[in-house]
């Protein structure tokens, strides 16, 4: 089952999103509207936007504007998938081709740069300074965190509390700005703002950390993307972080040395390391006491079936296997 098929109330909304989303690609430049069909049509569950329309449901909201406020957010997200996979040169995307593996850096970072564009064209059109504020916040911390990223890149001493500074910025931020500003949108009380912006931060975490166990559990078609491309691209993410801590010192040394280096040729000693030390419990751990206080933070909420959607989709988020 698909997140938007949890709750038929939503359904129907998440189609009119889907169709907003192909209607406002539209460019005088065919390849523009090539590209942006082929990464937003290229599959992906579009738990991004579900968020916008189930925080705005949760907060009682009766209008429409949630719909374009969701592919805002989405546009946003697709923008962010084109530049990351120029960055990270990657090849394949929810098991799909990556666009510049099709048609090149250049036109995937151009594109990308459209999308983010188009969102905030439609931002203006929603006519809420406060909405605005909160989306080019995140959409600047989303920045930042992708550059310290790249910092981290091959660098076996990134701690913990490091790692966590990175997929807050590069990924809860934008889950945070979806459920911040449907609530915002919906006209929510100051508390079931804060409850539903919490809400977006926690679960957004957790989804990123079960994204970085599963790189070393699943196979290329369960992911959408090659198996170990963390550790190619030198990345020190959660379960490489706490197999380095608890390891012995030979241990230690070969990940610190996977880490240096890059690339897949110490792929299967690294997952050997990874399994013995126990990493990928503990990381599903903290994935798990992430998933809790999302769900924690929406005592704020009155009860309804959109908040008992969304503690459903904090339990997907960390049970997924792809």
């Amino acid at each position: 089952m698909q997140p938007h098929q949890l709750n038929p109330l939503i359904e129907p909304q998440f189609e009119a999103v889907n169709d907003y989303i192909i209607n406002h690609l539209h460019s005088g430049v065919p390849l523009v509207e090539k590209i942006g069909h082929y990464i937003v049509e290229s599959g992906g569950k579009r738990i991004r936007p579900l968020l916008v329309l189930l925080a705005a449901n949760a907060a009682n909201y009766k209008g429409e504007q949630h719909v374009s406020l969701a592919a805002v957010i989405e546009f946003i997200h697709t923008a962010t998938l084109l530049h990351d996979d120029v960055v990270d040169n990657s090849d394949l995307r929810r098991g799909n081709s990556t666009a510049n593996a099709k048609w090149g850096n250049a036109p995937s970072v151009l594109v990308g740069d459209f999308l983010y564009s188009r969102a905030f064209q439609i931002m203006v059109e929603l006519n809420s300074m406060e909405i605005m504020k909160v989306i080019s916040d995140a959409t600047n911390i989303i920045a930042e965190g992708e550059v310290l990223q790249l910092l981290n890149a091959k660098n076996p001493d990134t701690t913990e509390d490091a790692y966590m500074q990175v997929i807050l910025g590069k990924t809860a931020m934008l889950f945070e700005a979806a459920t911040e500003s449907g609530a915002i949108l919906a006209g929510a009380t100051k508390e079931e703002q804060e409850g539903l912006r919490l809400f977006g931060r926690h679960i957004g975490i957790a989804f990123q950390i079960i994204d970085d166990v599963m790189d070393y559990l699943s196979t290329a078609e369960e992911m959408g993307k090659n198996v170990g491309d963390d550790l190619a691209e030198g990345k020190a993410t959660l379960p490489l972080i706490h197999a380095m801590r608890e390891g012995t010192d030979e241990q230690r040394k070969l990940i610190r040395r996977a880490i240096r280096k890059g690339g897949l040729e110490d792929l299967q000693p690294v997952l050997d390391i990874v399994h013995a030390t126990g990493a990928i419990e503990y990381a599903r751990t903290q994935a798990y006491q992430q998933a809790d206080q999302a769900i924690a933070a929406l005592d704020a909420l009155p009860d309804s079936s959109f908040k008992a959607t969304m503690i459903q989709l904090a339990d997907l988020a960390v049970k997924r296997s792809s």
